[in-house]
């Protein structure tokens, strides 16, 4: 049996379909609402758990899980509730952790490409505690997510840890399940849905000469790629620390919106609009995971292209004209 936290988000919800598919139990610990049950309504037969309840129900039932995916957070990078964001991404955690550590639970939880702020320090994982210090988030959700990797590894060092642990920097994750998350979807449907309206794609003008309109850089990855990566840690008990999860190659918006113009066999026809001031300060022009670390742990299956990638997601779901996409 396993235990998902976020369970009904984007990522979560595609973990759970992986693993009901391969015939496991799933407990999925969430907040229900009419913007996200349909991710687990198209599962069926789920136990659910509050997430008020869900410590109680660690520590009262019987059979513990096999292992705990911890993808529950406040992801929104424009949130800005300090206390709300540390109670639900960082103290929530560190609960989840002793518990697994005590009750010799594997570990995996969801860290982000946001701890690496503005990437002025490049995009390396490296799991030495003087590295971890070094990196300057841009958002509370970012620092919320390095404050838990910093307690992670010092934890992990003392000997204070599950049998197995891992946390997972997602980069530009993108695809199916992701309705919900309104203006903070990935930028694959929000493109989608302006071409279908307007016939052309809105891209931010570049306000760095390194870069063009358009050729910002970031590193997208399909939503089924994280899913493998999780699936192959759960075969893989050997393997602990952070990682990232990209595809390790960065592509601009440009490709992105040309993806999805050749998929729809629409013309390109791309408006760039001025960055808004607030953004400026805080945008990233460039993202891309090293995936060395991944790699050399054992992890060998080829990652989605970005082209492929879209062909499915648009073609397969957005094209669908159904609402829960």
């Amino acid at each position: 049996m396993y235990l998902v936290t976020g369970g009904a988000g984007f990522i979560g919800s595609n973990l759970v379909a992986a693993l009901a598919a391969s015939g496991q139990e799933i407990v999925v610990s969430d907040r229900l609402d009419e913007s996200n049950q349909y991710n687990l309504n198209k599962r069926g037969g789920l136990e659910t758990v509050a997430p008020d309840e869900l410590l109680p129900w660690l520590d009262s039932v019987s059979r513990k899980p096999d292992a705990i995916f911890h993808m529950g957070a406040i992801s929104s990078t424009v949130e800005r509730n300090v206390d709300l964001i540390m109670r639900n991404n960082y103290l929530l955690s560190l609960r989840l952790w002793e518990r697994a550590t005590r009750h010799q639970i594997p570990f995996i939880y969801a860290s982000s490409a946001a701890t690496y702020g503005a990437g002025e320090r490049g995009f390396d994982d490296s799991n030495d505690p003087d590295a971890l210090q070094r990196l300057k988030p841009l958002n509370p959700y970012g620092w919320s997510k390095l404050l838990f990797d910093r307690a992670a590894v010092q934890m992990a060092g003392a000997g204070i840890a599950p049998p197995q642990w891992a946390g997972l920097r997602f980069f530009n994750v993108y695809g199916p399940n992701e309705y919900h998350k309104g203006g903070q979807r990935s930028v694959v449907p929000q493109f989608w849905q302006q071409i279908r309206e307007n016939k052309k794609a809105r891209l931010f003008k570049s306000h760095d000469p390194n870069y063009a309109d358009g050729g910002q850089l970031r590193d997208f990855v399909h939503v089924s790629d994280t899913v493998s990566v999780m699936q192959w840690l759960l075969d893989s008990p050997q393997v602990s620390g952070i990682f990232n999860l990209g595809t390790g190659q960065a592509r601009s918006f440009d490709d992105l919106a040309a993806a999805i113009f050749n998929t729809l066999d629409m013309p390109r026809d791309v408006e760039y609009i001025p960055m808004p001031d607030n953004m400026r300060n805080q945008y990233q022009y460039f993202t891309e995971a090293r995936m060395d670390r991944l790699r050399a742990a054992g992890y060998d299956t080829p990652f989605t292209t970005l082209e492929d990638g879209v062909r499915s997601y648009v073609g397969d779901y957005l094209e669908s004209n159904d609402q829960y996409v």
